[in-house]
């Protein structure tokens, strides 16, 4: 079977002005001087589009950081990519947002913690509300495709049809709900950041007025959270089927959260070239097919729906990649999700994301 790309997400560095506690990023985050160059991102670019990709992602931490984020978007362009900016807007400006549109970009997309500044900053960790609203009047004012991102969680998720109506009066395009995926640095911050089954219940409910309310305005994407679902989502489509990430240091992985997988390596575009990782490195064919599967899913009939589910939800929770992920009810480790679910709210105490932090260990601890 022939594999082709479409997405290439681009973590152009860890780097980032906010300490979310629910972050993805790895909790050992690579400093500026590990970060590959600007003539290595370009290459890789030019590479994916001969992959077959045709959506770029520029992520981090905060791309904004890089000083030749116009010379990506311009040779993202000039490749015939069509490109995401996945920001906090904090550090943008007018004059900087007009370079990002003549270099060619074609879409931005702003994160938010909350629908209100003192919860949203608290979230955060750091004052950025007002740089967010400016930066939306920017992106709308000189007419991207704009996204609002906002990653829910206990904290905020009674908020939520607040927070889409702030998102369209924002003006966006879209609104993506994203609840939290327990990776990196929301690993640590887990049992403060998971909802009750109540939130949960709720939400449903108000999406769905929601996208009653703004259809044809603005297009809504909720995605109910992996464990309180009876079955687990599809690892974004299959492992090394349709997605590529290339983090600040270089290396390739099939999703944003396989570093986690400690029984794993992965190649680096400084010494390989993107299409030999793809078609070639273990870690990408490690999980490809069904052959490494275990039972239940080797001879489960959804195998070709959820592809076995998340293997670094897998790893993380069981310490084992090939098994079932926990998250399907089918799971013989299913009791570790229910016992999560089942346990008493712990207090709004968070880890907050910092440069330099030892793994657990509260640099800056604060209540919500």
């Amino acid at each position: 079977m022939e594999r082709r790309p479409t997405t290439l997400l681009a973590e152009l560095t860890h780097r980032c002005p906010l300490h979310c506690p629910y972050c993805s990023n790895p909790l050992d985050l690579k400093r500026s001087n590990a970060e590959i160059s600007t003539e290595d991102w370009k290459r890789v670019f030019t590479e994916a589009r001969a992959l077959g990709v045709l959506q770029l992602g520029l992520s981090g931490g905060e791309p904004l950081v890089r000083r030749d984020l116009e010379q990506l978007v311009e040779h993202a362009r000039d490749t015939g990519l069509y490109s995401t900016l996945v920001t906090s807007a904090v550090g943008l400006t007018r004059e900087r947002t007009v370079r990002l549109k003549e270099a060619g970009l074609d879409h931005v997309q702003i994160s938010f913690q909350d629908s209100e500044r003192e919860l949203a900053e608290q979230i955060a960790g750091t004052r950025s509300w007002d740089a967010k609203q400016q930066a939306a009047e920017w992106v709308k004012e000189l007419g991207f495709a704009f996204t609002v991102n906002v990653v829910l969680h206990r904290a905020n998720l009674d908020h939520l049809g607040a927070i889409i109506d702030k998102a369209a009066e924002l003006g966006a395009d879209r609104v993506e709900l994203a609840n939290t995926q327990y990776y990196g640095w929301a690993v640590s911050n887990r049992e403060a950041l998971m909802p009750t089954r109540a939130q949960v219940d709720r939400s449903e409910g108000i999406v769905d007025r929601a996208v009653a309310k703004y259809r044809g305005q603005m297009q809504i994407v909720y995605v109910l959270p992996d464990y309180y679902s009876a079955y687990p989502k599809p690892c974004q489509g299959g492992w090394g089927n349709l997605y590529i990430v290339v983090a600040p240091d270089g290396r390739a992985m099939p999703c944003h959260a396989a570093s986690q997988i400690t029984s794993l390596h992965f190649d680096s575009v400084r010494d390989r070239s993107l299409a030999w990782i793809w078609e070639e490195s273990s870690a990408f064919r490690a999980f490809r097919g069904d052959e490494w599967m275990q039972e239940p899913c080797r001879s489960c009939p959804r195998k070709h729906l959820d592809f076995g589910g998340c293997r670094c939800q897998a790893f993380a929770l069981t310490g084992d990649a090939t098994r079932t992920d926990p998250v399907c009810t089918l799971s013989a480790d299913r009791a570790v999700i229910d016992a999560m679910l089942d346990g008493e709210p712990a207090p709004y105490q968070y880890v907050y994301r910092e440069m330099g932090a030892v793994a657990g260990a509260p640099l800056l601890v604060g209540k919500a």
